[in-house]
């Protein structure tokens, strides 16, 4: 016995140029029909959130799965999966595809060497599937455009939900942030966490779709855009702040990545406050606000 809602759509080639969008949606629960062995010409997210089963790829190797848990159905890749027959499971999918798909493959959100991925919470990815299923109501002038921007949502809500994944995020990642700023190479970096360089470029390669040294960079020019836009510090002393002696090569190294010049950037911003800036995350149901001030 088993339940199912689902909907498919066809997004036209305007919409295609956005990115990503949504073909389908479905939530179904209890002792589903096998799927396949199918090959699909595009990207499928299921989601497990609750109960168990199997999957089969091209290596014929049939993996046990248990919630919570993701299946990544990939373009070309057969593959055949089913609920265990006695419990069930409960499943929610997203069928979509788009040009994104390629660059969130290279970062590492969508994996397709990894066909299951167990979860630490299926939570985030379900409110993400239901915001698709809400949108994917019937007569929305708004659907494709909508369930295209929430597939976006999703594929970052399942990279926050890996089981490899604390709750603070990856920990080689933290660290790295929290000594971004330091004048340390990537040996350094890496000899602090007793890996060889090549193991941390592939954990950090693995965890941001980049190299160390791009991942590190891209600290540092986001806290130096932050410095110019919100402080009045002179050029060489913000270079200083996120661990360049030589303002010079700082100054080269932000107008390449940037495309524009420390100087020229902060005259773009105009956003210097001289009563200072504040690096705590406004809470989104209490967000600041100006006081009004009775004349």
């Amino acid at each position: 016995m088993y339940h199912t809602w689902m909907r498919y759509f066809t997004p036209s080639p305007v919409h295609h140029r956005l990115g990503l969008v949504c073909l389908g949606v479905g939530l179904q629960h209890g002792t589903l029909p096998t799927v396949g062995p199918r090959t699909l010409d595009h990207h499928v997210a299921v989601v497990i959130s609750a109960g168990s089963g199997w999957y089969r790829g091209t290596d014929g190797r049939r993996t046990t799965i248990t919630a919570p848990a993701l299946i990544w159905l990939t373009p070309g890749t057969p593959h055949h999966y089913s609920a265990d027959p006695d419990t069930g499971w409960d499943e929610a999918f997203v069928d979509f595809a788009g040009p994104a798909t390629t660059t969130y493959t290279e970062l590492g959100y969508i994996e397709p060497d990894r066909p299951v991925v167990p979860l630490c919470d299926a939570a985030g990815p379900r409110a993400a599937i239901g915001r698709i299923a809400r949108a994917a109501r019937r007569g929305n002038p708004l659907l494709e455009v909508e369930t295209g921007a929430a597939v976006h949502e999703l594929l970052v809500a399942l990279r926050r939900a890996r089981a490899d994944t604390n709750a603070d995020g990856d920990p080689v990642l933290t660290a790295l942030a929290r000594d971004a700023f330091q004048p340390l190479s990537v040996a350094e970096h890496a000899a602090r966490h007793g890996m060889t360089q090549a193991e941390l470029r592939t954990a950090v390669r693995r965890a941001a779709g980049c190299s160390p040294k791009d991942y590190l960079l891209t600290i540092r020019l986001g806290r130096a855009k932050e410095l110019l836009a919100a402080t009045e510090l002179p050029v060489a002393a913000v270079a200083r702040r996120i661990g360049y002696d030589d303002p010079a090569y700082f100054s080269r190294l932000f107008t390449r990545r940037v495309g524009t010049a420390p100087v020229r950037f902060r005259e773009q911003q105009g956003r210097a406050v001289p009563g200072g800036w504040s690096d705590r995350i406004p809470d989104p149901e209490h967000p600041p606000t100006i006081a009004s001030r009775s004349v």
